[in-house]
């Protein structure tokens, strides 16, 4: 009934792909579970080190015998303007002292960004894992090649049809088109975030009438509606990450999905106080206290390692002020469930509204 390109290429049961959503929130019980319910279960590897990302690769193999995959962030150039640094320090600086943080920041660099990278791909290659995908850019041609080798499902991430266009050309076997409503980071690697952030509905038809890729919808789905409405504007499989987020098996902080719990579409903001780079979550007084200085903030990662301790801490002291709360824009939308009983309300909820899928 489910059965497209799409299923046949990945080897699942149904089109629905758990967003990867790197930091914490899959933990290996919520991308096994994924699996196991038919759909495809995601590592967020973006943040793990190599070691992390090999043990937790043991961890999801003893819990399932179904596909899953690993998702990585591609590493884009950038440097340290110590100018814009200095700004930001001197912004932070009244948080952490209000907060009480005592963690300083190490900055990252790009050689190391690219070692990392490297022992990951090394890694996904050694544990033949079926499937990969990338956020923030395409690997190299080489990289490419060596995965298709071993018969690696490669899924790129595209922003606009631009984006995709680009993908196709590398040589993806799919791709995950992020509509400006998807929560988390922007995915965009092409031109400005500005110039990127086109809704769902507008995106999925233009770049399906462009490329020959599958296409996976992401952005604000959250049930069988929304995967019925991205299935009639092309596309044929969709990546949910809010409502994954939610699931009793995510490793999201309790206190981030209580907030999503609690919120409505009109505080789901874009922003880049957290990280430099454009994201979406719900508004609060860290965002709000920055949203002036934007533009002169360090970019990603920089300043992601500047903030890093500041949402750690307001964590850990119960606060939701100063997290990064990542959400699509559709929170009034979201349940708490186990994963398997929300593959089964989407299940239920997508054969009913077409029962001939």
């Amino acid at each position: 009934m489910w059965e497209n390109d799409l299923t046949r290429v990945l080897n699942i049961n149904y089109p629905i792909i758990q967003a990867p959503m790197a930091g914490g929130p899959t933990t290996s019980e919520l991308v096994a579970a994924v699996s196991n319910a038919g759909g495809l279960g995601m590592i967020g590897a973006g943040y793990l080190r190599p070691d992390q990302l090999r043990n937790q690769i043991c961890e999801i193999r003893r819990l399932t015998d179904k596909p899953f995959g690993v998702n990585l962030f591609v590493p884009n150039r950038y440097t340290a303007d110590e100018g814009k640094l200095q700004t930001a320090n001197t912004l932070l600086q009244p948080i952490r002292e209000e907060l009480q943080v005592e963690e300083e920041p190490v900055h990252p660099t790009f050689e190391q960004d690219i070692k990392t990278f490297q022992d990951q791909l090394n890694i996904i290659m050694e544990e033949k894992i079926p499937i990969c995908s990338f956020t923030f850019g395409i690997p190299s041609p080489q990289i490419i090649m060596k995965l298709k080798e071993l018969s690696i499902v490669l899924i790129g991430t595209a922003t606009t049809v631009k984006e995709a266009v680009l993908n196709e050309n590398a040589g993806m076997d799919a791709v995950v088109v992020q509509g400006v409503e998807a929560g988390g980071h922007r995915g965009t690697f092409y031109g400005k975030d500005s110039e990127s952030l086109i809704g769902l509905m507008s995106l999925i038809p233009q770049v399906a009438d462009v490329i020959r890729l599958p296409l996976i919808a992401a952005g604000g789905i959250m049930d069988g509606r929304g995967i019925m409405a991205a299935k009639f504007l092309g596309a044929i499989g969709v990546q949910m990450g809010t409502a994954f987020l939610l699931c009793e098996e995510s490793g999201a902080n309790n206190l981030h999905k209580e907030a999503i719990m609690k919120a409505t579409e009109d505080q789901v903001v874009l922003t880049r106080a957290f990280s430099g780079k454009m994201a979406r979550g719900l508004h609060n007084s860290f965002i709000e206290k920055m949203k002036n200085y934007e533009e002169v903030l360090p970019d990603y990662p920089l300043q992601n390692e500047l903030t890093k301790a500041i949402r750690k801490t307001s964590a850990t002291k119960g606060t939701t002020g100063h997290m990064s709360l990542w959400s699509g824009q559709s929170p009034r939308l979201a349940k708490k469930l186990t994963v398997r009983d929300l593959m089964n309300k989407i299940i239920f909820e997508t054969e009913r509204l077409h029962p001939k899928l």
